[in-house]
Parts: structure tokens; sequence; C-alpha cells
């Protein structure tokens, strides 16, 4: 049984870099719940730990020593770059230590299943003196997943669909790197389901894989020594489905259908249309849309369909700025973009948002 431990850098009182409305933390913490969810969903032969769930403050130390203590087999801490670039890299403890070459090979896997997946530029695979490389009693790799205050990197890094392609990069990495095994429940990918990294500038390798389980609902926790859920409120952050049964998402489904009957906003579909490229336009989500269309077939949309696509503006929700609030947070868990709150909203800063100000 392979003992993977997550960190998701940063947390608390450290936001790690910040830059274009967003916060290094709340992106790592995002990354790593979804990885541990892939691996749960799709593999077996592992077992699975976080060095935080929630966005709390700990010390490089307590994470190494809570990696160390808990025996792991390998450790991924996940960050994100900052100060002029653009593109994927990880790090290696760079100095003498017995199991360099092993820890080596396993990074080189990891890494190019990373680079093949998102499309991101390959900025190389390099060595640093990290506390995290070099404390942790297991091979390790630190992973930094585009720059945050880079504008094209900024923008992929803000849309949870990206997100969840970083993380199954991460997933399909470990998982055949350890040789994990692939549960015979696992939804094969369709071939004509559309690439999320179509649409953003990069170009994958490799379609993101033939097994990617983005479009897969209710992701399910199985390893004993995770909670139950993942508890995200207090950065504004939402994991879809995590830890719920698939009963307990079938009635989700349903009340999100019923949530918006009374305002809908429709779309007919035209030639070209995809899930994906809808979800964008509407600042939703490919699982939402599949969730208020109950009987959607994505790979067999028809042109004239009419399908809902969220709620009508008459019933527009506002949102009164609190203590903490980005729009980086705030897009996440009203299911929108950056953008498009920028649209709705005139004058916004994205950089000075006023405690008490009301926004839709």
């Amino acid at each position: 049984m392979v003992k993977i431990f997550i960190d998701p850098g940063h947390g608390g009182a450290d936001p790690g870099a910040v830059a274009n409305g967003l916060k290094e933390k709340d992106i790592c913490l995002m990354i790593g719940i979804l990885l541990r969810d892939f691996l749960n969903k799709e593999y077996v032969g592992h077992r699975i730990k976080l060095s935080r769930e929630t966005d709390i403050s700990l010390t490089l130390k307590e994470r190494t020593d809570l990696a160390n203590s808990w025996g792991a087999d390998y450790l991924v801490s996940i960050h994100v770059n900052a100060g002029g670039g653009t593109g994927f890299e990880s790090f290696i403890y760079n100095g003498r230590y017995a199991n360099k070459a092993r820890t080596s090979q396993l990074r080189n896997n990891i890494h190019d299943k990373i680079v093949q997946d998102t499309g991101y530029r390959d900025r190389g695979k390099k060595e640093a003196n990290f506390h995290m490389l070099r404390e942790s009693r297991m091979p390790a790799m630190l992973t930094e997943n585009g720059f945050i205050d880079h504008s094209s990197d900024a923008r992929l890094l803000q849309d949870l669909e990206f997100l969840s392609v970083i993380a199954w990069g991460h997933a399909r990495g470990i998982a055949e790197t350890f040789g994990l095994r692939k549960k015979s429940s696992s939804s094969k990918r369709s071939a004509k389901e559309p690439n999320p990294t179509k649409d953003n500038g990069l170009t994958s390798k490799n379609s993101i894989g033939k097994q990617n389980p983005i479009k897969s609902k209710g992701l399910q926790q199985s390893s004993s020594d995770d909670k139950s859920s993942a508890q995200l409120q207090g950065n504004g952050l939402k994991s879809k489905s995590i830890g719920a049964k698939t009963q307990d998402s079938e009635k989700s489904r349903v009340m999100n259908h019923q949530s918006l009957s009374e305002h809908p906003k429709y779309h007919i579909i035209q030639k070209g249309d995809t899930l994906w490229s809808l979800a964008k336009r509407y600042g939703t989500t490919v699982e939402k849309l599949m969730a208020w269309n109950q009987s959607v077939i994505p790979e067999q949309l028809q042109i004239g369909q009419k399908l809902i696509v969220g709620e009508s503006r008459d019933s527009m929700t506002h949102h009164t700025i609190r203590p903490g609030d980005t729009l980086w947070g705030l897009g996440i868990k009203y299911g929108t973009t950056i953008e498009k709150l920028i649209a709705l909203n005139h004058g916004i800063d994205p950089k000075r948002l006023q405690i008490g100000e009301r926004i839709r």
C-alpha cells in the first residue's frame, strides 16, 4: 500500500504569492483536494494524507514532521510560481543523499505527465535546497504550477476546470509511477469530449490523457486517513461533491435543476457548441450544465436543442464583501469567473475590494 503525502503550499496567515486577484494558498489547496479525490476515485493500492484540508497556518517543520511520522512513501508539495515567467517546473533536493537517483526518476515521470496534460511550457526539472525536499525522509518533489503574476497563466489558474487538469496530471503521474491499479468502475474519457486546453492558448500533447476523470461527478474519498469532506468554506473555495455518495450526488443534481426552474437562462445549441465552450461562455462548469440538463449527452448535442445555462439576470445573486474575500474566491463560490464579475460590477477594483460593498 503506497502512502502518498500531499502538501498544499502556504495557507492561513501565509497567502503565498498574490497577484491578479488570486492567492497562491487557495490555488494550492484546490489542486491538492482535487488530486486526492482523483486518486481515490480512479485508483486502488494507496493511502493519502494531506498536510492541510482547510485554510490553516502550518510551519514547514510541521508539514515534514507530519509526513515523516506518518511514514509516507512519497511527498509532493504543490505551489504556484511568481516573479516573471510562465509555465511549469519541478524540484527535488539538490544535496547528496542515498536515494537521489530514485527521487529523480520518480520526479521525472510525474513531471512529464503534468507537462503533457496541461500543455504548459516546460521550464525544466530542477534542484533546490527547499525545506520540504531536504527534511522529508522519503522521496519528494515540489511542483510550481504556472505563474500567478503572468496574465496568461493567471487566467488559467482562476479556472477550476484547468485546476482539475493540473490535478489530473499529478494524479496520472503518481499512479503510473507507483503502479496504482485502476478501479474497474472508472469511466473512460470520451475521445469526443472537449479538450480543456483547447481554448486557453495551450497545446496539449495528449489531449489530457485517455482516461481523464474531469467529467466524472461525485468524487469520493476512500482513504480512512482523510476526513469525510474538505472544509473549504473558510477561503471561499468549494470542492465539487467531494466526499459525496452517489445517491447524494443524484439528489444534488435534481435540487440544482429545481433551484433554477423559476428563473432559468437558456441557450439554443448552434453548430460548433460544446458543453466546455458553453461553460466558459456563461461562467459555469460542465458538471453544472449536466446537472441542470438531465437528459443531455455531451457528445450528442443537437443543433436547435434548448439547454439551461444558468440563472437569468432577474434572479442574480448579490454578495456583500467580507474580510478576506477575493474575486477568485467569489468566482469559485458562485460558479463564475473573475472576468464576469468585473463585467457585472463596473468600476470594481479586484485589488481593493471594500468591506461592506455589495456586488453582483
